[in-house]
């Protein structure tokens, strides 16, 4: 059954917050040319305006130094690898977003550790030197950028302090923080500092803890940061990890819960709300990152999540990680928009899409998206369909019908499914190679681009009649821009003679 959708003439801002931030595996893999050449494709198509990671203050970016003989001991900070980073994100149009982590070796209490790369998550043996860390660094680049760029990068403390990657406790979580909010601070009062970053475990206990923690103790806090992730128990199947998906709506929801609390207390009623990190999934070996499943399934949650939070940062922009070891092959399950050899996987596009939406809403459902964008239309539809064990969506089907804006329009759509911009596929079609030639590189590059059509658009009765078909595990993004006809002056062109219309 074909539903028939009026869209109104008018419609509100749409709050499309799908650009301002993403994720990034540790710093120290931005000195990596193909990590660069990622995100170099990245913001040429979708434009974020920060970037997020982890591992400013790990060795690898070798920030923090002691030395001396004896007891004697003297602190050296080195900025050189980390003014290579940050200079290469300007040049590239995007700004940080500051996450303090993980410890230095020479500051660590203790041995605990995460990832391949063995990010130490204990406390600092002296808060005293982590808080004059944090102000030597962030003075550093007010001196290196100037105050007026880096009060634009906010400061988040932490990562996940809820879960083992933090050794302490709730409470030495929250020392952390004030140590660090102070110093932020005492370099310029109009950085942005907030917290407590934490994933979706006892999280009502932790966003009322630090909440109530900072009204008591007066801490400084400019935003609440959470993640969101939508995966239920894993099951491990040798290298891979796979899981049940619950609903988009699920980070939806999460998402008005968090705002709920917020709303309960003066301090943050007002307050922005960062997802700091999100997806389907929280495992880099999971095979759904790579899938046309992915690229629908996110489309619904970017759809609403600019109603509830001032950002929402995909994790990850590209395959150049490492938490789970070296990747073993150019399509493993990782988190990024980008696999190896810059190819562009389904969800690239869910992001360029929303980067070219407009920014007036006139119609939205489970489905579809209709903004106006100047004088065009820009429309995203979407279907998610999961695994063959669970609840499978029934394709939909409607005609929508738009206000005319001109005598004549062309109507232009991406489409992206199981036969388009699915490099997944061309990848098991060539027997899944570990390495990759120059060949199979071109294949795989060709094999990720969208199919386009385009199509006349003439109104009919002061609409324009728009069919939208979405199969299972489809994202589309159609476009009615306006033309001017001037086939008139062209003098004895004959188009129908060669069986044009």
């Amino acid at each position: 059954m074909v539903r028939e959708i009026a869209v109104p003439s008018t419609g509100q801002a749409f709050k499309n917050n799908a650009t301002v931030c993403v994720g990034t595996g540790r710093m120290g893999l931005a000195l990596q040319k193909e990590y660069y050449e990622h995100l170099k494709l990245v913001q040429e198509k979708i434009r974020f305006k920060h970037i997020r990671g982890h591992g400013l203050f790990c060795d690898d970016v070798g920030i923090y130094r002691e030395f001396g003989r004896g007891e004697v001991r003297h602190t050296f900070y080195n900025f050189t690898y980390l003014d290579r980073i940050i200079d290469m994100y300007l040049e590239l149009g995007i700004r940080p977003f500051l996450e303090l982590g993980f410890m230095p070796q020479a500051l660590k209490s203790g041995e605990q550790s995460i990832f391949y790369w063995r990010a130490n998550v204990t406390p600092p043996v002296s808060y005293e030197k982590w808080a004059a860390l944090v102000k030597a660094t962030l003075e550093h680049l007010v001196e290196r950028y100037g105050r007026d760029e880096v009060i634009t990068w906010p400061v988040e403390v932490w990562n996940e302090p809820n879960i083992p990657f933090w050794a302490g406790t709730m409470e030495e979580y929250f020392q952390l923080y004030d140590y660090s909010a102070k110093a932020v601070k005492e370099v310029d009062p109009r950085i942005q500092v907030g917290g407590p970053a934490i994933c979706g475990v006892e999280t009502e206990k932790w966003l009322r803890g630090f909440i109530e923690h900072c009204i008591k103790n007066n801490s400084p806090v400019d935003f609440i940061s959470r993640h969101c992730y939508s995966a239920n128990k894993p099951e491990w199947r040798g290298h891979y990890n796979y899981h049940t998906m619950m609903g988009p709506e699920f980070t939806i929801n999460e998402l008005k819960e968090t705002r709920a609390i917020m709303a309960d207390y003066p301090l943050t009623k007002e307050l922005p709300l960062h997802i700091t990190e999100f997806n389907s999934s929280y495992n880099p070996v999971c095979p759904i990152h790579d899938t046309v499943f992915q690229a629908a399934y996110i489309a619904r949650v970017l759809s609403e999540a600019g109603e509830y939070a001032d950002s929402y940062s995909y994790w990850t922009f590209s395959d150049v990680f490492e938490e789970a070891d070296v990747p073993k092959a150019v399509f493993h399950g990782g988190f990024g928009l980008v696999a190896f050899y810059s190819i562009k996987k389904p969800t690239f596009y869910t992001f360029e899409f929303f980067a070219n939406a407009g920014g007036e809403l006139l119609y939205r459902d489970n489905n579809i998206l209709v903004t106006r964008k100047g004088d065009r239309y820009v429309i995203i539809g979407w279907n998610w369909q999961s695994s063959a064990s669970q609840t499978r969506s029934e394709n939909q089907s409607c005609k929508l019908l738009l206000p005319a804006a001109g005598e004549q329009a062309i109507m232009v759509k991406k489409l992206v499914n199981g036969d388009h911009a699915n490099p997944l596929q061309t990848w098991v079609n060539l027997g899944q190679p570990r390495s990759l030639n120059r060949e199979q590189v071109g294949i795989l590059q060709a094999a990720a681009e969208p199919l386009q059509t385009d199509a006349k658009l003439v109104p009919k009765d002061g609409l324009y009649e728009v069919p939208l078909d979405l199969v299972g595990n489809q994202l589309c993004m159609v476009e009615i821009i306006p033309v001017e006809d001037q086939s008139h002056t062209y003098v004895g062109l004959d188009l129908d003679y060669y069986g044009l219309k």
